[in-house]
């Protein structure tokens, strides 16, 4: 079929893409990260997506760091020594790792690739230090991120936790500031406005909606 052919037959209805109509019907999986400076309330957006009961995988990252009030093992984190990340550093199972605020943090690989081959949505919510690594790592991925509505707001935000003393906290709000700059690697933005959570899961879901709905899908790799 020449050009000219083409654009008649498509100007007729004649020229259908069943790739584009298969895409349409059974999407393939998505790995979405969700990002932010710290304090901007990732846990409180995830905590709500699976109360939503949305049909993600939900990775698990594991941490060094102590286990907070309320925290549980296997559900926030998983939290393990410092002896067994290294390990888990030397026989390969971490995506990608990072030193945060003096603790360790990963992403077992073996979930990402366990939930894609289910034909699962990923959901990774991770650190802007992570998802740094993680863009270089896993093509096709869809990258998010949260930010507080002024940086006072999150400052504000970070306080009330009360979680660290006044040295960390202070390192925690310096870094928030160096991390705002890097929203531009980001394919979205969506602010996370207080006491309004269910308007910032709203709009995530719309552009995980949106991104199964691309002409020209993402093809995840990693």
């Amino acid at each position: 079929m020449t050009d000219n052919a083409a654009i008649d037959a498509a100007h007729t209805g004649e020229l259908v893409s069943e790739d584009a109509i298969s895409r349409a019907l059974a999407p393939e999986p998505l790995v979405v990260v969700l990002s932010g400076p710290s304090g901007v309330g990732k846990d409180e957006v995830l905590v709500e997506l699976k109360r939503r009961g949305v049909p993600y995988h939900f990775v698990v990252t594991a941490t060094t760091r102590p286990r907070r009030s309320g925290e549980t093992d296997g559900v926030d984190y998983l939290f393990v020594s410092v002896a067994e990340f290294a390990e888990m550093i030397e026989e390969g199972e971490l995506l990608e790792h990072a030193l945060v605020y003096g603790d360790y943090k990963g992403i077992p690989k073996n979930q990402v690739r366990r939930a894609l081959a289910e034909g699962k949505d990923v959901l990774l919510r991770i650190d802007v230090q992570g998802a740094q690594t993680v863009k270089r790592l896993i093509d096709g991925a869809v990258f998010i991120f949260l930010i507080a509505e002024t940086m006072d707001e999150l400052e504000r935000r970070l306080r009330e936790r009360k979680t660290e003393p006044p040295d960390r906290l202070k390192m925690r709000i310096a870094t928030a500031r160096e991390e705002l700059r890097r929203v531009c690697d980001f394919d979205y933005v969506v602010v996370n406005r207080r006491d309004r959570l269910e308007e910032t899961v709203d709009t995530v879901l719309a552009i995980i909606a949106a991104e199964k709905h691309r002409v020209h899908a993402r093809r995840v790799s990693l």
